[in-house]
């Protein structure tokens, strides 16, 4: 397994970019078996499988009707054979979607929805290794085992804080915050000056499982979930969670967020920080192009790690947005997985999703990373989730990929109560399973 490492963003790239630089000193003229391989015979014989119909079945209800219309037609002109790509959107894609594996409707490519144990990836999901692709991407190995990669990156993220500066600027605010007591302090001269500071989008859920991130951030540690499997008490004083969802909380006890949580709606939202009306979302760089799309300049809208406490220094994750996955039962499995190919090399979903590209070899087009990157925050690139970190999660109850604890956490009167109900729950779940 590829060692993860702690490292700054800007030298993940930067190292990846000068590899794809360099260049063999072998010049020998004897054709190698992969340049066999790679012949025009060979290749036309293998393209002669791409062909059908294939079901995409995706979270990106906003692309159905764009995007994905130029993708698919892109696809069907390199494979003329393919008869059509058929696009299903999922609103709720997450929840839909587990129910959805033990159904076996998974279309023929979909994105591999969380909470799927590595070990388990191959009960629903065809090997992806023959694409060749696993070298030439960020986290090949986040989708995988026993050697088989089962989940290719449609993108990566970074986490932090978009913003919109003509709200800041309205507020008085003429600097982005760098500590936590400086986030409040911006949080209140936005409500005073009659300014939501934050969206959270409470009654959607998932939204809130970005603050499951700022744990991780909190933690520093690359194995932060392997290590709550050796922890009774993950919710208890002083650790990364309870610091996280303090935040969150304090921000709701003080009127820093949506008057009404469980009347927030996430379209609305992205309306509402393009024109300033509320000014900040926590979340992944992947939602920059959308509040742009609805709006705003992209001028107007920067970025910043998220000061989760007073040190002035930031960790930041670095992960994997949603894989890419061949159903395993797919009828049509070569075209699904050269769909997957060419989403991955050759579509631009990455940069118009407001992602880091998943090839090794692509920059980044987006101006609001610079911004991110000029604090100099260290980003974390975790490990894949140990397969105990889900049976104690799934005994224990608790949806740290929905949000749905989170949200019912914050409504509890008793917030203290809550955590050591949570601290119990994952305790008993644990000593349950063995764990």
């Amino acid at each position: 397994m590829k060692k993860w490492l702690t490292t700054s963003l800007t030298l993940v790239l930067a190292m990846s970019v000068t590899a794809a630089c360099g260049k063999s000193t072998d010049n020998s003229s004897t054709a190698s078996p992969s340049a066999a391989a790679n012949s025009p015979a060979a290749t036309a014989a293998a393209n002669a499988n791409i062909k059908g119909k294939i079901t995409v079945i995706t979270h990106r209800t906003d692309l159905v009707d764009t995007k994905f219309k130029e993708w698919k037609d892109a696809f069907k002109k390199k494979y003329p054979a393919v008869t059509d790509v058929e696009v299903e959107a999922i609103k709720d894609y997450g929840p839909t979607m587990k129910v959805r594996l033990s159904t076996g409707e998974l279309g023929d490519v979909n994105m591999i929805p969380d909470g799927v144990p590595n070990g388990k990836l191959g009960d629903y999901y065809a090997p992806l290794n023959e694409l060749g692709l696993n070298d030439k991407v960020y986290f090949s190995d986040i989708k995988a085992s026993d050697g088989k990669t089962f989940g290719l990156p449609s993108g990566v993220n970074t986490n932090g804080v978009a913003y919109n500066k003509q709200a800041f600027a309205k507020a008085g605010i003429t600097s982005v915050p760098k500590t936590l007591d400086e986030l409040y302090a911006a949080a209140e001269k936005l409500k005073a000056a009659g300014i939501t500071p934050l969206a959270t989008n409470f009654k959607d859920k998932w939204p809130l499982s970005e603050w499951d991130v700022i744990a991780f951030e909190i933690s520093g540690d690359p194995e932060f979930r392997g290590s709550m499997t050796k922890n009774d008490a993950p919710f208890a004083e002083g650790t990364p969670y309870n610091k996280s969802l303090t935040i969150l909380r304090t921000f709701v006890e003080k009127g820093y967020t949506e008057k009404d949580l469980m009347s927030s709606d996430w379209e609305s939202s992205k309306k509402d920080v393009a024109s300033g009306k509320t000014a900040m979302y926590f979340l992944g760089n992947w939602v920059i192009p959308q509040i742009i799309e609805n709006g705003a300049k992209s001028e107007d809208i920067g970025f910043f790690p998220m000061p989760y406490d007073n040190s002035g220094k930031y960790n930041a994750n670095m992960g994997a947005d949603y894989m890419y996955g061949v159903a395993k039962n797919s009828k049509n499995i070569e075209t699904a997985k050269a769909f997957v190919k060419f989403m991955v090399e050759e579509s631009d979903y990455a940069d118009f999703a407001g992602m880091i590209p998943p090839l090794k070899t692509k920059e980044s087009k987006m101006t609001q990373l610079k911004e991110f990157l000029a604090m100099k925050p260290t980003t974390l690139q975790g490990k894949p989730d140990p397969d105990a970190y889900g049976t104690i999660a799934n005994k224990a109850q608790i949806d740290f990929f929905g949000g749905a604890y989170i949200q019912k956490l914050v409504l509890n009167k008793d917030f203290k109560a809550g955590l050591a109900d949570l601290n119990k729950k994952w305790a008993d779940a644990k000593k349950a399973v063995g764990q």
